[in-house]
């Protein structure tokens, strides 16, 4: 296994491995919930993927921008969001944090840079490439971030977005989570050339790299938020990566026992667990010792079980705030 040069304390990297720890403990939960029938509506889970919402995040300032897909549980959580906030969210609960009105596929956060999860492919595009136009005109030295994955490339939306990015040298960062799928179809069979050559076709400086190394991840991120500061303009990473899990939970229902991939190309993914990998790299460098990645297990399943406590007994969304949030406030 190789892991990226990278300096970092070894406090931040045992840090890595919590957060994609946590993102990971979350999801499984969620699963279990779904599973059992407690959720109120579907999920998409991030499983396989939290190297590179972890790697991207911890490069960034609370006051960064960033914006997310249907799958965005790991990005929500990566880049700061509350745990009891987010499960609160997905039960549909007022303590949630959109107040129960968003659901899994529509968690934002403005106070931490989180402008939002998005049900529509590639709708993040246009809002994180607004979020960057409005960085250069007030002079500010933020970014904006755009997490999509390999079928948003397909979006006429895109293209626009880079176009104008790239004219204008808009502090502007695409992340293109290259996962392997468009919802049930093969990423060959939707999707023509390499997504990387997009972005260099508008002189944007791209780079493709192995999506399940978290530091890896944060090397390219790095340098791509320093360019951005610098008023160098937009970057392009495409963070090769898998989704372990089917594009949403109980699809097997939903496809009436079609498939679209075998079980041996899953179990060859999970041997790169991003997780895992970067388990072995901190002990076998001596970066952390087996009972430090222990007890961050053990803190982290704390953090989800006091999560799905407070979830389970916060009252139900005030349905009447449909009045407020979509119309005008004014009741017929």
């Amino acid at each position: 296994m190789t892991q990226s040069n990278i300096k970092m304390s070894d406090n931040h990297l045992l840090n890595l491995y919590e957060r994609m720890l946590l993102i990971r403990r979350i999801e499984e939960r969620l699963k279990a919930d779904a599973a059992a029938g407690n959720l109120p509506g579907g999920v998409h889970l991030y499983i396989g993927q939290e190297a590179v919402a972890v790697g991207v995040c911890s490069e960034l300032r609370q006051t960064d921008w960033i914006t997310s897909t249907h799958r965005g549980h790991g990005h929500f959580i990566a880049k700061g969001g509350e745990p009891k906030a987010l499960m609160a969210e997905v039960w549909g609960k007022r303590t949630g944090i959109c107040k129960g009105m968003g659901g899994s596929m529509h968690v934002a956060d403005f106070s931490k840079g989180i402008l939002g999860a998005n049900g529509i492919v590639g709708a993040g595009f246009a809002i994180a490439t607004g979020a960057a136009y409005s960085a250069k005109l007030s002079g500010q030295d933020n970014v904006a971030l755009a997490f999509f994955g390999d079928g948003a490339s397909n979006q006429g939306v895109f293209m626009e977005t880079l176009n104008i990015s790239s004219l204008w040298k808009l502090p502007m960062i695409f992340v293109c989570e290259h996962n392997g799928f468009s919802e049930f179809s093969p990423a060959a069979t939707v999707t023509s050339g390499e997504i990387a050559d997009r972005a260099r076709a508008f002189k944007i400086p791209t780079e493709v790299i192995d999506g399940n190394d978290v530091l890896s991840v944060a090397r390219a991120a790095r340098a791509a938020i320093e360019r951005a500061r610098a008023g160098a303009g937009p970057s392009f990473i495409e963070a090769k990566t898998y989704r372990i899990q089917g594009h949403f939970e109980a699809e097997d229902l939903f496809l009436a026992g079609a498939k679209y991939r075998e079980l041996e190309e899953v179990d060859a993914w999970r041997g790169r667990d991003p997780i895992e990998r970067f388990a072995r790299h901190l002990r076998e460098n001596a970066l952390a010792e087996g009972g430090e990645l222990t007890a961050a297990d053990k803190r982290v399943q704390g953090i989800v079980e006091d999560a799905v406590r407070f979830a389970e007994t916060s009252e139900p969304a005030d349905t009447e705030l449909v009045f407020d949030l979509m119309f005008d406030g004014q009741k017929a």
